[in-house]
């Protein structure tokens, strides 16, 4: 009898380990096939410029094409759709920043979730908006600006690329933290926003990839918008230093379905760790004014939610409505 028992539990353990070595097994095959990364915006935003360079990294390293798909629109609501309704299995991923976030308090009829449809795989990198000035505003300094504004009420014109946009909740947070009144001015995109401020139609911005317009003069830097000083541009303060508690940045990070296998999720989060361990992706990122993060998918989602919080307030208190 005892012999005949462990028999049964010997062939009981070897049953219920299979599905476990079966899951390795598929962990271990992919991909065996392209995968695809859509991005919520046309080619040559610097969330597209991110993805495709760890998309390029990621086919290196696994062997398979990783192959970015345009889907702009909707302030990116078309691209997680799309991901969202993807077969959970490691082949449709989605290149997230700040926008999906954002848009969980910003749009209410939404098809899905984001924070519930979307798994986290990694987070790639974090980088600093710059609040910049045309050069004829008089305002040298934060402190200098913010008694410039309140000196001149509804008369400082802030650009940004979009009703409800990340560069328009990092004006609405420090416009909140200090008690300026200035007037928004959406455009439909960085670049027009950006022309306007160096000709002077506008005169602030919090803006992203502005180095070059930075180093050339074209327009004057006050701060940077995260926590801590720009390594790229150390002798800019951060706004912080000034409004304790005040942090915004631009970050990008992959994601994929809700469901998709764990071991694919720890595959490609393994992958994407190594690669930004890279000295030469390292060095690339920071020539781009940004800092590799990585971390694991957990560290990844508490970033989501964290996003989701802190703007949804801003837009609650703002009262930001999408265009």
């Amino acid at each position: 009898m005892n012999l005949l028992r462990r028999r049964f539990l010997h062939l009981a353990a070897g049953a219920a380990a299979l599905p476990a070595l079966s899951r390795l097994a598929r962990a271990q095959a992919y991909p065996t096939r392209p995968v695809r990364i859509i991005v919520g915006y046309p080619p040559g935003g610097s969330t597209d410029v991110m993805a495709r360079l760890i998309g390029q990294q990621l086919s290196e390293r696994l062997g398979q094409p990783f192959v970015l798909e345009n889907r702009p629109g909707a302030g990116t609501n078309i691209a997680t759709e799309a991901v969202v309704k993807a077969a959970p299995d490691g082949y449709t991923l989605l290149a997230v920043d700040a926008a999906p976030a954002i848009n969980t308090t910003l749009y209410h009829n939404l098809n899905f979730a984001f924070l519930r449809d979307i798994a986290p795989v990694a987070c790639v990198n974090r980088a600093p908006l710059f609040m910049v000035v045309n050069p004829a505003v008089p305002a040298k300094t934060v402190p200098e600006f913010i008694a410039y504004a309140k000196a001149n009420p509804r008369k400082v014109n802030m650009a940004s690329n979009g009703n409800g946009a990340l560069l328009h909740l990092a004006g609405e947070l420090f416009r909140m933290m200090t008690g300026v009144d200035m007037v928004h001015v959406p455009y439909r995109g960085a670049a027009p926003a950006l022309t306007d401020l160096m000709s002077g139609q506008v005169q602030v911005m919090f803006a992203a990839s502005t180095v070059e317009h930075i180093k050339a003069g074209k327009v004057r830097p006050l701060a940077v918008t995260t926590a801590t000083r720009s390594e790229l541009l150390p002798d800019i303060p951060a706004v912080s230093e000034f409004l304790p508690g005040y942090d915004a940045a631009a970050w990008m990070g992959i994601s994929a379905p809700a469901n998709t296998p764990p071991e694919i999720i720890g595959r490609l989060n393994k992958e994407i760790n190594a690669a930004l361990a890279d000295s030469t992706l390292k060095l690339r990122l920071a020539e781009l004014g940004s800092n590799a993060v990585g971390g694991s998918p957990a560290d990844y989602g508490r970033l989501l939610a964290e996003e989701a919080e802190k703007w949804g307030k801003v837009i609650r208190a703002a009262n930001i409505k999408p265009e």
